[in-house]
């Protein structure tokens, strides 16, 4: 298991970088506490500022939206801090969004290398394999703040829209992106304004309900009041995100 990204893939592990991740991922599934230093025994954190509250972490992500709206965005020294990124990260922020290539996150809050922890798929909704990314965040990253971002003129939303409307069908594996987005297009379907925005916002707020439940690791963390699952809505008019809870 690599240290760094949490995955077995290619990467060359040693050993002891293989009991570390599976101590801190026993210890979690336990219930047991997981040091907030998980990265190398006696070791600071790679970004020391990246250790904040989920309330900080929140108007971190504000900040830096404001900033990505006005078009000034902070100047990032990739360079000199990849020596401290070899031993970890540490994100302040975990964001699930969309897949569509118009929403970048990084960009959208003006984040630098390693403070958002990103996954990404069409519509935006939490499957196992987001949960189980998002669980290691927080029970060996210990990131304190989880969002769910939904945008304008989702086309994922859009073709769930459709298909349960007009029984459109569509090839490949997309029929299973609308079975993900079905409950909240049905949930909103009688609502007046605009569909494909209310069905947006309704998935934003039933993905993030998923996370806040979803056991053993992350309910628990949002119970002990060491984790934070918000949501919110990226409007490509403007680039502001709007929190929705």
């Amino acid at each position: 298991m690599c240290r760094n990204c949490g995955y077995a893939a290619e990467h060359r592990t040693t050993p002891h970088s293989r009991r570390t991740f599976m101590k801190f991922a026993w210890a979690a599934a336990a219930g047991l506490a997981v040091p907030a230093n998980s990265f190398a025994k006696n070791a600071a954190p790679p970004k020391p500022g990246n250790v904040i509250s989920s309330d900080a972490a929140l108007e971190r992500l504000k900040k830096g939206n404001v900033r990505y709206v006005n078009g000034i965005a902070k100047r990032y020294d990739f360079k000199h801090e990849r020596e401290a990124l070899i031993r970890g990260q540490n994100p302040f922020a975990g964001i699930l969004s969309c897949a569509d290539s118009r929403i970048s996150p990084e960009y959208a809050f003006d984040a630098g290398r390693a403070d958002l922890f990103v996954c990404r798929v069409a519509g935006n909704f939490a499957n196992d394999d987001v949960i189980a990314s998002f669980e290691y965040a927080v029970a060996v990253l210990n990131t304190p703040l989880l969002m769910v971002l939904g945008h304008q003129s989702c086309g994922a939303v859009e073709a769930t829209i459709k298909s349960i409307k007009d029984g459109t069908t569509f090839p490949g594996h997309i029929p299973s992106l609308v079975t993900a987005l079905s409950p909240a297009v049905k949930a909103t379907l009688n609502q007046p304004g605009n569909a494909l925005e209310n069905a947006t916002r309704q998935n934003v707020i039933l993905n993030v309900e998923k996370l806040k439940t979803a056991s053993p690791i992350i309910d628990k963390a949002v119970a002990e009041n060491k984790l934070r699952v918000v949501g919110a809505f990226y409007r490509l008019d403007t680039g502001q995100v709007e929190i929705l809870s």
